[in-house]
This record gives C-alpha cells, sequence and structure tokens, in this order.
C-alpha cells in the first residue's frame, strides 16, 4: 500500500513543507559527496551508544540525524509522503508553528527510538520519524480526506481511501513491527519502527489538543 496522492489542496503554497524537502535533498548530495561517508554519517546521524546526556555534544545527532538519509529511495520515499500530506498541515498550523511541530516531532521520534535501542552502534537517521509526525496529525485533523493509493497484493490498483484507512493501516504496521522487534531484535530490518510510533503518537496528542481548542473557540462568545 503506497499514497500517490490526496484530492484535498490546502489551495495554500507549502513554503515550508517544499523548503524541507529543498534541504533534505541538498544535504543528502553533501552526504553521499561527503570524502568520508562512513565518517559523516557516525559524525551527524544517531548513534545511541555514542549519547551521553552529561555532554551536549553528543546530543547534536538527535536534531541532525533527521536531515540524513541512508539512500536514495529512502530519501526519495519520505519526501514523498512529505509532500502529499505535508501541505495540509501546514495549512492548518500555519508555517512557522508547523515548522516547529515538525521539528519537535523529529527530536521525540529521535528520542523514542533512542530508548527502543539504547546500547547500539548501528548509525538511526532519515526523516521518517518527522513526517511520521505530520501523518499522525493529518490522521486526526483530515481523516476523511480521500488518498488515491496503490495496492499492490496479488493484482496492482490504485484505489481511492479515506485518510483514517491508509494512515490508520500504516501505523498498524509500524506498531506491529516495532513489537516485533521488542521480541526478536533482529526483526528490525535496519528500519527505525519505533522513531515512526513515536512520531506518529506525537502528531495525533498534537492534533487532538490543537483541534479540540478550536472547537472549543468555536463555541466562545466575545
Amino acid at each position: 500500500m503506497f499514497p500517490l496522492r490526496d484530492h484535498n489542496s490546502s489551495h495554500k503554497i507549502p513554503i515550508v513543507t517544499w523548503s524541507l524537502i529543498v534541504i533534505n535533498v541538498v544535504l543528502f548530495i553533501i552526504e553521499i559527496t561527503s570524502p568520508n561517508l562512513e565518517a559523516f554519517i557516525y559524525k551527524w546521524a544517531l548513534v545511541p551508544a555514542f549519547v551521553d546526556f552529561s555532554n551536549l555534544g553528543t546530543l547534536v545527532p538527535f536534531f541532525t540525524s533527521m536531515f540524513l538519509h541512508a539512500g536514495l529511495w529512502h530519501l526519495v520515499s519520505n519526501m514523498w509522503f512529505l509532500m502529499i500530506f505535508g501541505d495540509n498541515v501546514e495549512a492548518r498550523l500555519g508555517s512557522i508553528k508547523y515548522l516547529g511541530f515538525y521539528l519537535a516531532g523529529g527530536l521525540i521520534a529521535a528520542f523514542v527510538e533512542y530508548l527502543s535501542v539504547s546500547n547500539a552502534f548501528i548509525p538511526i537517521l532519515g526523516a521518517s520519524g518527522a513526517i511520521a509526525a505530520v501523518l499522525g496529525y493529518y490522521l486526526i485533523a483530515f481523516p476523511h480526506n480521500r488518498v488515491d493509493t496503490l495496492i499492490a497484493f496479488i493484482y496492482i490498483r490504485i484505489i481511492s481511501l479515506p485518510a483514517q484507512i491508509v494512515l490508520g493501516l500504516w501505523f498498524v504496521l509500524q506498531l506491529f513491527n516495532g513489537t516485533s522487534t521488542l521480541i526478536d531484535s533482529s526483526a528490525s530490518s535496519g528500519v527505525a519502527w519505533w522513531a515512526h510510533i513515536g512520531g506518529f503518537v506525537f502528531g495525533m496528542l498534537v492534533a487532538k489538543l490543537s483541534e479540540g481548542r478550536k472547537q472549543h473557540l468555536t463555541h466562545v462568545r466575545y
């Protein structure tokens, strides 16, 4: 199941969303053209075993890791999801709040993943935790938006589904795989499942609070 586009345009230019995509692409080029790729990754990606909360310098990768990617497909798939779902969330929150929300989602996602593998020497990197926060917000704020989705099961077909089904199933898959890694660490397949889970739950909670506040204000008389 892979989303292709949503039917509900925000009718606003998603300046922050497009800027984040450009930044991620530029930093990916810098990453893959660095003289020593391994040293670059171990410096700027999040390596849980290197984290020392008494040393602020070791905490920088919680931030920088969300702008790195493990390969071209990793980058393209992440930016594709951000492009589809980011514009509506940016329009709903406003550009400044959206940027803060995106970065906070990435930090929280990285921290949740760190908690699940705190002694690992394997680098954690990618924007998917921050983007998962965007997906979680979208699920709550726009559950009935239609999303054209590529289904590849026995046959290939494009179906228009409500966002609550597409994103709900996506989250269930992350939760299933994340839980599997707690039982068997070899089941991770190199994917930061708990970063996805943490980011998504954070996005849902922010949306619940934000949307609930808006509904409350509509019933307040001035």
